[in-house]
């Protein structure tokens, strides 16, 4: 027979013994379960003082093993297990649908770069300035103390940019972020040591669109007079075996502007004059501008004025591209040449150009008007040092 603290039938089978006893009260089954039995205290006993009387609660009977008894617990039995089939299906689908958009977004990358749009090639016009007479000669700081550019600044402080303002659809950051981009390709292409000496053209290139720089590579490899295809247009270059750097600082001055030229498109146009100190090549120069002891007596100008415009979309500006519209440049004092030279050919201290005819012209003959290969330099852009004319 169970004891007091044993359900009814006994210890259920398997339950566990010694170190776990303590826990044998929370095993409930289904004969406890019947067995028990309640008290509540009635309303009239809880206002008895001292009383203990309670009401039995007679257990439900156990249910008919032949089918009847407690349907209502059985039905809720069911409604409550029938549940977790759908729980797990549930589940189930919540995972694979996870899983199924991790690999979808894994394979299908969100930064993918947008494809190349169709670009315009740029449209170029270099102009080469003859001097009437000998190039003046000096040291470079007499000849820019006696020059326009005296009071030019010196290197990337000569490019100044503007208040930037927000536009149509390009906000004040964009707008100094195309401002900046404009910078940096001045400074590239035309104040860069190695690529004004003609050991890189990287630097420039990379600012390009990548539709561009098919017509910036074939420019430098194959140069042509056809508008499109002269390498100054791009970059200011010169030939180390003839030229070298007489000073390390370029004087620059210049204007940035910019519109909103149509929706969504940004044009920047840049105006600057880059005057550089040049003299002679010698045996220690080539790959690198060797270092002169004293000052450089041989020195000359050379002038390059470049007007560029730049276009810019809302996507270029994150990519740090940009693309050339128009470059024209006027650079002298230089010899006039039929060719596209790939670099420009400085008249250096006391050189004098050869004389020129300009090239026969046919009227009567299709196809593209070539355009006019030379100017001349005006002697008030010469430098005139202190004592009357330019020295030799």
């Amino acid at each position: 027979m169970a004891g007091h603290g044993d359900p009814p039938e006994g210890e259920p089978e398997g339950s566990p013994r010694g170190e776990d006893d303590e826990y044998r009260s929370t095993v409930f089954d289904e004969s406890f379960i019947r067995a028990a039995r309640l008290q509540e205290y009635s309303a009239r006993e809880r206002m008895t003082d001292h009383s203990h009387a309670v009401r039995k609660v007679q257990p439900k009977p156990a249910p008919d093993p032949a089918g009847g008894g407690d349907r209502g617990g059985a039905q809720t039995g069911r409604g409550r297990f029938s549940n977790g089939p759908k729980q797990l299906l549930l589940l189930l689908m919540v995972l694979v649908l996870s899983f199924g958009t991790a690999v979808y977004l894994g394979l299908r990358n969100p930064y993918r770069p947008p494809p190349l749009r169709a670009v315009e090639q740029a449209r170029i016009s270099v102009l080469p300035l003859v001097p009437e007479g000998r190039v003046p000669g000096g040291t470079p700081d007499e000849l820019f103390a006696h020059s326009p550019a005296a009071r030019f600044r010196e290197g990337a402080a000569g490019i100044t940019l503007p208040g930037a303002r927000a536009t149509g659809e390009f906000a004040e950051g964009q707008v100094m972020a195309a401002l900046t981009i404009v910078k940096d390709y001045l400074v590239a292409s035309s104040l860069d040591p190695d690529v004004l000496m003609g050991r890189t053209v990287r630097p420039v290139r990379v600012l390009l669109d990548p539709e561009q720089q098919g017509q910036f590579d074939r420019g430098l490899t194959d140069p042509a007079a056809d508008g499109r295809h002269d390498p100054i247009g791009w970059l200011v270059r010169f030939d180390p075996a003839t030229v070298a750097r007489a000073d390390s600082q370029v004087r620059v001055r210049g204007t940035l502007t910019y519109q909103e030229t149509s929706p969504g498109t940004l044009e920047v146009v840049s105006d600057h004059v880059f005057v550089y100190a040049l003299r002679p090549a010698g045996p220690g120069d080539g790959a690198t501008d060797r270092s002169v002891a004293g000052p450089v007596r041989d020195a000359s100008l050379f002038t390059v004025r470049r007007e560029l415009s730049f276009r810019f979309t809302a996507d270029d500006l994150p990519r740090r591209h940009t693309v050339l519209v128009s470059s024209t440049a006027q650079a002298g004092p230089q010899e006039c040449s039929a060719e596209v030279p790939r670099t420009l050919r400085p008249l250096l201290a006391g050189e004098r150009a050869k004389p020129h005819n300009p090239a026969a012209t046919d009227p009567y003959t299709a196809g593209p008007v070539a355009p006019a290969m030379c100017g001349t330099l005006s002697p008030l852009a010469q430098p005139t040092l202190t004592g009357g004319g330019p020295a030799s």
